[in-house]
């Protein structure tokens, strides 16, 4: 097994281990991550997101006027996205199979499915990294968006 391998195995024990300490914020009643995932999910995040999306989330100049080909700029995950307008199912469909497969009918996109890359813990481990950077108020919507979907 190469030391990659070993770091990614690592990283997936890691994180099954500790989305079990998730806890909830009295005040909003939020999930909020355990420092120690959102840790993980920034170095997975790094390594698998930042060189489309930035490394401060700040997604590619121009990102809502499609290219020539017709694809869109890689968007931002900080606040002025819109990342925390959608549910979590729906951003970890994206992130395991790709915009492409997600939207269908023939919709063309530079987001490829990381699934088979990234297990289910360590997508949601990049997720809490996102959500962590948000502000309270963006925080708060897409918790509600994702309760309202899940019912």
């Amino acid at each position: 097994m190469t030391r990659g391998s070993l770091s990614l195995v690592a990283a997936a024990a890691l994180a099954a281990a500790v989305l079990t300490m998730w806890r909830v914020n009295g005040t909003s009643g939020m999930v909020v991550a355990d420092t120690a995932v959102i840790a993980l999910g920034q170095e997975l995040y790094d390594e698998n997101c930042a060189s489309c999306h930035g490394a401060n989330l700040q997604g590619q100049p121009d990102w809502k006027i499609p290219l020539e080909n017709g694809r869109y700029p890689a968007p931002p995950h900080d606040e002025t996205g819109h990342t925390w307008h959608h549910a979590d199912a729906l951003l970890e469909q994206i992130i395991r199979d790709g915009s492409a497969a997600v939207v269908g009918n023939g919709y063309e996109s530079d987001m490829p499915g990381f699934g088979e890359v990234l297990g289910d813990d360590q997508i949601s481990a990049i997720l809490a990294y996102i959500k962590s950077t948000w502000p309270e108020r963006e925080r708060a919507i897409q918790a509600r968006v994702t309760r309202d979907r899940t019912l």
